[in-house]
């Protein structure tokens, strides 16, 4: 398909009125430095999703323009009605996880409620009261509404179109009060699929804790108190991850929109309790409606990097195959790896 976009110029004045309209929303949270480089607007045709790369990150410096929602004319997508946010909550004792104070404005633009669902292992979030209480220990619930889409039973049951392991996806069955969706990713690595991007904010993000276990044991069993003893071989594991994606982003399709931050970069997730500390400097925030695409930036971002802390990245991401399934996506249609990255 061919998209229409503008760069991301930052309006003095605020944008449209309408709620969900994301550009005018962070002009007082560019970094100086790069302030300028936003004034010349840039008028591109591309045949393949784009992704629009914002350097660097700076502290509340989230912003994202046109290519995301698209505004005055020009690809465009909206985010109607009510609108569920995507974020990493942050397991309690880790420390590289994304605070929502540095979420707040893009949350705030989009008039969106944060979702969560409960996890499927020991902690602060695998169980209702305990997650609810660790959302107001970071702050979440005092920004912000939140919803645990699976706080109370049963679990919408999404069937799985063509997948490769699973034929049903679990999910907590507030997702279906939602109209559209933002999916705030913090990009970065993971013990066990390798990497952490848009694709396992669709998975295992959205997956109630039933659902968690039954993607972590290739649909084997939904009970977290036999997870472990029923993993999945690796890269199982890794399509099932994609499976249950693909449900999430036909679901919203046409009312979705991705935006990763390529900040903190450790090879573990905010799941984490005990993390190590970020290996790479921050890179930047890059925006798509392609979550494949977005995936696939990310990882080639870190690829082509000269940072010192690239090798150690990618050998957390190669030694768990973790761009499988970014493969097993594409295979199943929600996105591609080809794309055009857009600086500005």
């Amino acid at each position: 398909y061919t998209t229409l976009f503008r760069s991301a110029l930052v309006q003095q004045a605020a944008g449209d009125d309408h709620p969900h309209d994301l550009v005018g929303a962070f002009q007082d949270l560019v970094h100086a430095q790069i302030a300028h480089d936003l004034l010349d607007a840039v008028l591109l045709q591309v045949a393949v999703p784009a992704v629009q790369l914002y350097a660097p990150v700076d502290h509340g410096a989230l912003l994202i323009g046109e290519p995301v929602l698209g505004h005055r004319g020009g690809s465009r997508i909206e985010l109607p009605g009510k609108v569920a946010v995507k974020v990493h909550s942050g397991e309690d004792g880790n420390q590289n996880y994304l605070h929502p104070e540095f979420m707040k404005p893009v949350i705030d633009a989009v008039n969106g409620t944060v979702v969560e669902c409960n996890t499927a292992y020991g902690g602060a979030r695998n169980e209702t009261p305990k997650h609810i209480e660790l959302m107001k220990k970071h702050h979440w619930s005092d920004l912000f509404d939140v919803d645990i889409m699976d706080a109370e039973g049963p679990d919408v049951e999404w069937p799985v179109e063509n997948g490769k392991v699973l034929k049903v996806n679990y999910l907590g069955k507030n997702i279906e009060n939602y109209d559209s969706m933002l999916v705030l990713i913090h990009f970065k690595g993971h013990p066990m699929g390798g990497y952490g991007g848009a694709l396992k904010q669709l998975s295992i993000g959205c997956a109630s804790s039933a659902g968690k276990t039954y993607i972590h044991t290739g649909g084997k069993v939904t009970d977290q108190n036999i997870l472990w003893e029923n993993c999945a071989e690796q890269d199982t594991f890794l399509e099932a991850m994609a499976d249950a994606a693909s449900t999430v982003a036909k679901h919203f399709a046409g009312k979705i929109a991705y935006v990763a931050i390529m900040k903190n970069l450790s090879v573990d997730c905010d799941c984490c309790a005990v993390a190590e500390d970020p290996c790479m400097n921050d890179v930047g925030i890059l925006s798509s409606l392609d979550p494949v695409a977005l995936d696939r930036a990310c990882i080639d971002l870190v690829i082509n990097s000269n940072d010192p802390g690239r090798d150690h990245f990618m050998e957390r991401v190669n030694s768990r195959h973790g761009t499988h399934t970014i493969d097993t996506a594409e295979a199943l249609g929600i996105g591609t790896q080809a794309y055009e990255l857009v600086k500005v």
